[in-house]
């Protein structure tokens, strides 16, 4: 059987850029709440793929949704409608086993609709486990290889410079991640090239497979690490949307940016929450129905 091929939807797209626009015009309370309501709803929707499909990474989705719909309906530079537009902004999500929390949210801006979240790693989906720029209408790039996608996003961020679009590349990643060195190299370059089009996010929820990051390879002091590699920092937390709205903002040194979203994995289910076992772990029925009841 053919892989189903995605297409935009306008009805979506017409509700996103209605969003948007009441986003960007609203004060500042009521800004974080109308984020915060489509966060839940992304939250619903990412409890439900995962247990459509039997299998996903929900503790992570849950801890970087808040910051993935800020920048989705707030900050980001996007036309849904258009997703290869020349002079569009950028977003990598390279922690790309959290898929289902791109997957929601690309599906909730009308890059495809959201019937298809169901088929989220069935066989002949478009929406893999990891997500696929040549299967998914909004993804810029493949990512899953941890280590990855910040190297991509310094090399966007260039391209950007040197077409002189004004665009701006926005990446996540993982905090257990940040103990790849190509990180680090991908940092130095994007300080030495003065990029400040470039905003790294670190998803720091101090868990990853198995263990804690601090007891695996410790990040910590990560800000003074970051800013020592010549990046403006900004520490936050990472479920309160007025603060990660005014850190995704643009640069005021004129260096790249990296914030420090300090997140709680699986965020938003009691039962999930600062648990290193639901990096993975797959909630059944009973717990899908709790799950759903907490997230009303």
């Amino acid at each position: 059987m053919a892989e189903h091929k995605l297409q935009t939807h306008p009805e979506a797209v017409a509700s996103w850029a209605a969003k948007h626009a009441a986003i960007n015009s609203a004060d500042a309370a009521t800004r974080a709440k109308l984020i915060g309501d489509q966060a839940r709803w992304a939250r619903r929707a990412i409890v439900r793929t995962i247990d459509a499909a039997g299998q996903g990474h929900i503790g992570g989705d849950l801890s970087v949704i808040d910051a993935m719909t800020t920048i989705y309906y707030g900050v980001l530079r996007h036309d849904p409608a258009n997703p290869t537009k020349a002079d569009r902004d950028r977003f990598i999500l390279s922690k790309g086993h959290c898929a289902a929390a791109l997957y929601s949210t690309l599906a909730s801006c009308g890059y495809f609709n959201e019937a298809e979240l169901p088929t989220f790693m069935q066989p002949n989906s478009a929406l893999n486990g990891h997500p696929n720029r040549n299967k998914v209408p909004g993804v810029e790039t493949n990512t899953g290889p941890l280590g990855h996608g910040l190297p991509i996003a310094v090399g966007t961020a260039i391209g950007a410079k040197l077409a002189k679009t004004g665009a701006r590349t926005f990446v996540i990643m993982g905090d257990g991640e940040m103990q790849e060195g190509s990180n680090w190299e991908a940092l130095m370059s994007a300080a030495h090239h003065k990029l400040d089009n470039l905003t790294a996010i670190v998803d720091r929820n101090r868990l990853q497979q198995g263990a804690r990051t601090e007891d695996t390879a410790g990040l910590d002091p990560l800000d003074e690490k970051l800013e020592s590699f010549g990046f403006e920092v900004r520490v936050i937390d990472g479920h309160e949307y007025g603060q990660l709205w005014d850190a995704l903002q643009p640069s005021t040194t004129g260096k790249p940016v990296a914030i420090i979203a300090n997140t709680i994995k699986g965020k938003g289910i009691s039962f999930i929450e600062d648990r290193v076992e639901w990096h993975h772990k797959v909630p059944n029925a009973e717990q899908v129905a709790l799950a759903l009841e907490e997230l009303k």
